[in-house]
């Protein structure tokens, strides 16, 4: 299939990754700073995060000043006991929604978040210490956080991702078999579900009538093999060079994107966690290349 120029994003996760494997937001430089590179690139659209100083009309129009259009952000909750905990991953999925229903983005990501000292963050992409109990109360609360983010007219994309309790390709699955189409969409992330040794190309066929938007992402898929059988942790792993930009990894893009609908409408979100290259500015320029060829 072509891919629209206009539908191919960026989340500029080059600028975030901390020096210890991990992601830091406390990184970014000034939005401009970001939006100036991304337009340099030649990528005309970007991952949605609306800053705390600006509101949803402000910040589009700080993007439009760029030639940039705003594209699905991204939903994190996580498994808690803490009523005011759960309250706030309500608050804050409602809150994303409302803000890309101004921005007019139809679609945001929706995953299971990770903390540094999570069990699959120290034993990532293997399903450690799956569970049938805890996959069920995961889907529910899903289920439950999709239905706050309909109600603002946003269409919610599950995202399975690595060092989570939804990773695997069973928990993938089971998920999207088990809360209804009508509530749930699928985000998948090409990435994260190789390197849990899931075929991602598979799976957007077999839920084609569920995909909403996607995450494109290169990596090495020996590495990822070789330390899913090593153990290795998720910092370990990522700073071994798992990510790579975009046609410079063995990852299978273009059978990713073959495997989308004839009909398909979402966004194709571009995201290197950890450039290969020496600055995020090149990585950045780097992922534009390849976005610009595809169109």
């Amino acid at each position: 299939m072509k891919i629209r120029q206009d539908r191919l994003a960026i989340n500029p996760l080059q600028w975030v990754a901390s020096a210890d494997g991990w992601i830091d937001p406390g990184l970014a430089p000034p939005l401009d700073t970001q939006l100036a590179a991304i337009r340099d690139a030649g990528i005309t659209a970007l991952h949605s995060a609306v800053p705390a100083d600006l509101a949803p009309k402000d910040y589009a129009e700080r993007l439009a000043a760029y030639g940039i259009s705003p594209a699905p952000g991204y939903i994190p909750v996580r498994l808690t006991e803490d009523a005011t905990e759960r309250q706030t991953f309500r608050d804050t999925a409602a809150r994303v929604a409302a803000q890309h229903a101004e921005l007019g983005v139809p679609t945001v990501f929706l995953a299971m978040g990770m903390a540094k000292d999570a069990e699959r963050v120290a034993r990532p992409a293997v399903g450690h210490r799956a569970e049938q109990g805890r996959l069920e109360r995961v889907r529910d609360l899903l289920a439950e956080i999709a239905g706050i983010i309909r109600a603002e007219g946003i269409t919610p994309a599950f995202h399975p991702h690595v060092g989570t309790w939804a990773e695997t390709e069973l928990e993938t699955r089971f998920i999207l078999d088990t809360v209804d189409a009508s509530l749930l969409g699928f985000g998948p992330d090409m990435g994260h579900l190789a390197w849990a040794g899931a075929d991602p190309a598979q799976l957007v066929r077999d839920y084609a009538d569920r995909v909403a938007s996607v995450h494109i992402k290169d990596l090495d898929l020996g590495l990822a093999a070789e330390a899913r059988d090593a153990g290795w942790d998720y910092r370990k792993t990522v700073l071994a060079g798992l990510w790579s930009e975009p046609g410079h990894g063995n990852a299978d893009i273009d059978g990713f994107v073959a495997a989308l609908p004839d009909d398909f409408d979402g966004w194709l979100v571009i995201e290197v966690d950890r450039g290969a290259r020496p600055t995020p500015e090149e990585s950045v320029r780097l992922c534009g290349e390849w976005a610009v060829g595809r169109a």
